[in-house]
């Protein structure tokens, strides 16, 4: 089996690539910020927040950029839901790099400022504009097929333990705000009126390097940043296990690998489950009590027992299958 990479990027969703490019950009700006802007905000920089988020869309863009022109119905409302959600992004991630290099605050600002007024309300909206495009676009997926079994379903429950994960974006809000305003000073100095945070028994600020999630208490982040890019973790799974079809006979079978990818699939949405289950009981992600332990050492033991029964009912169908006949089985990357 070969993989069939042969698709070209100009063929990707237009939109989606303006976006990643603009992404691209801001990543290039903020790597250099990050060097010759001492301005910080909770001990952090203030362009440290633009680059994860810059990070972070250039790879989900980049991935529904090649997902959406693949699929075969209502293609023209997948194209339009990925143009929303490019416009959605470039609204959202603008005001957060725009806000940074103000030296204030995008998340939780309440300030009474005209701009950061209205720039909440039309970063609210594209917050909204994000989850709503991105659940339309799980529930079409459950409607057809975008290549083989394996990625059929890589792609399903990737876009769909994704929309989980932003859907956790509104609960921290929601749940965070119970706790009432607080200030904080932005990096000039100036008081700064926050309603709500990422940490749940903590306030958010002096957390983990790079990603800044709490070391001393929940951190909604963490598996937001799971769910969110779990697309990507499928997808991959099901390319590697395309690549090793090549040596390996019995995961030529296109069932094979569709169950392998279905268990990655379970593991890592039990994954996804137990860090935010983590985070809304106060807990850090680095500290994690006995609870935590053992439901993380049950889901490892179902995982690698669902994959290892796997391998051995395919051994015992007799799944290996000639290299020729995988042909018609390849997965196009288009």
């Amino acid at each position: 089996m070969t993989l069939n990479t042969s698709y070209a990027v100009r063929l990707w969703h237009r939109p989606l690539m303006v976006m990643v490019a603009a992404m691209a950009a801001l990543i290039v700006v903020a790597s250099v910020g990050l060097l010759v802007d001492g301005r910080q905000l909770m001990e952090q920089s203030i362009w440290a927040k633009p680059l994860k988020f810059g990070m972070s869309f250039v790879i989900y863009g980049a991935t529904l950029a090649w997902m959406l022109p693949r699929l075969r119905k209502a293609r023209r409302t997948m194209w339009t839901l990925g143009t929303a959600f490019a416009v959605a992004g470039l609204i959202d991630v603008g005001f957060i790099a725009v806000q940074a290099a103000r030296g204030t605050y995008s998340h939780f600002n309440t300030e009474t400022d005209p701009f950061n007024a209205i720039g909440q309300l039309i970063f609210s909206a594209g917050v909204v504009g994000l989850f709503a495009t991105n659940l339309l676009i799980a529930v079409m997926l459950l409607f057809q097929r975008a290549g083989n079994a394996a990625l059929t379903w890589a792609l399903r429950a990737g876009i769909g333990v994704a929309v989980l994960g932003m859907a956790l974006a509104s609960f921290i809000t929601a749940s965070t705000s119970a706790n009432g305003p607080r200030t904080v000073k932005d990096a000039y100095g100036d008081p700064v009126s926050l309603v709500g945070g990422h940490g749940v028994g903590v306030p958010d600020g002096g957390g983990m390097p790079l990603t800044n999630w709490s070391t001393v208490g929940g951190d909604l982040r963490v598996p937001h940043f799971i769910g969110l890019h779990s697309v990507q973790v499928f997808v991959l799974t099901v390319l590697i296990l395309t690549a090793l079809a090549t040596r390996i006979s019995l995961l030529r079978h296109e069932r094979v690998r569709a169950q392998l990818t279905g268990v990655v699939i379970l593991g890592y949405t039990g994954l996804f489950a137990i860090t935010a289950w983590q985070a809304l009981r106060g807990q850090a992600l680095i500290h994690p009590d006995a609870a935590t332990w053992t439901a993380l050492a049950v889901t490892i033991f179902v995982t690698t027992l669902l994959a290892a029964l796997t391998i051995t009912a395919g051994r015992r169908r007799g799944d290996a299958a000639p290299a020729e006949s995988t042909a018609r089985d390849r997965i196009a990357v288009r």
